[in-house]
């Protein structure tokens, strides 16, 4: 998907708006799915998207006692097995511009009985509301497709990283398999905005993040990215013929 747009506009999936409308749409729509967001990422992918959350933090640059900062953590899933990491002398920040998801995850960990070492703090990408040299680790799973300005969020997230510390992204990304292609596009276009509608009720909200998965940059492009925006040692990993990629880079 050709991902160059008009000056002032950006893309909102597959629709150009006006760059400062973007934040608000997309958070009508994390504002309508917060309360079904994490079954629905259950029957989108089938329950995968759990191990690939797993494994994105178990392959983290990681301690007991770091502070971490989670963004777009959302329903607390990446945080908690963060949280878990670290241990007790430790601290996870799980940032969210949206404040219908991180009450969602408060709640949702406290049923857990996680309380202890987390804080939850309302948040936009693109301006960190803390100090250079804050943070061990930085991650953001499934949420950098809908930051408006990616670049903005990945300097941010350098800039709030210790020398040393590592940045990581999980998101979904280009399919590299061409036989499976018809089969993803099926999935997503058919698919998941029934499942919205049935289960969320809400189809519109699923056929925007089907279509931001294809207006994400691609894997290269990414880590070009994070190259530009001071990373070192960058990389990424597919998972699942690139369904999903790990991106990680380093604070030299």
């Amino acid at each position: 998907m050709n991902d160059e747009h008009a000056p002032g506009t950006t893309h909102f999936g597959y629709r150009e708006v006006p760059t400062a409308e973007k934040q608000k749409l997309v958070g009508e729509v994390f504002s309508s799915v917060a309360g079904k967001y994490d079954l629905m990422n259950d029957l989108m992918s089938l329950g995968i998207h759990r191990v690939w959350k797993r494994y994105f933090v178990a392959t983290a640059q990681l301690r007991r006692g770091d502070r971490v900062l989670d963004l777009a953590g959302g329903t607390g899933d990446v945080a908690a097995l963060l949280r878990e990491r670290v241990g007790d002398a430790g601290e996870v920040v799980i940032g969210d511009i949206n404040a219908g998801m991180l009450g969602v995850g408060r709640d949702r960990m406290v049923d857990r009985g996680l309380v202890r070492g987390l804080e939850y703090v309302q948040c936009n990408a693109e301006a960190l509301p803390f100090p250079d040299d804050s943070f061990d680790l930085v991650t953001i799973a499934f949420g950098l497709r809908n930051v408006t300005d990616k670049d903005a969020a990945l300097r941010e997230m350098h800039r709030v990283l210790k020398v040393g510390g590592q940045a990581r992204v999980l998101e979904f990304s280009q399919v590299r398999a061409d036989w499976f292609k018809p089969l993803y596009d099926f999935h997503s276009f058919q698919v998941l905005p029934r499942l919205g509608k049935l289960f969320a009720h809400d189809a519109g909200s699923y056929q925007y993040l089907a279509e931001s998965i294809r207006r994400h940059p691609s894997q290269e492009v990414l880590q070009a990215m994070m190259e530009a925006a001071g990373f070192a040692r960058c990389s990424h990993r597919n998972l699942n013929a690139g369904i999903v990629a790990i991106h990680g880079g380093y604070k030299v």
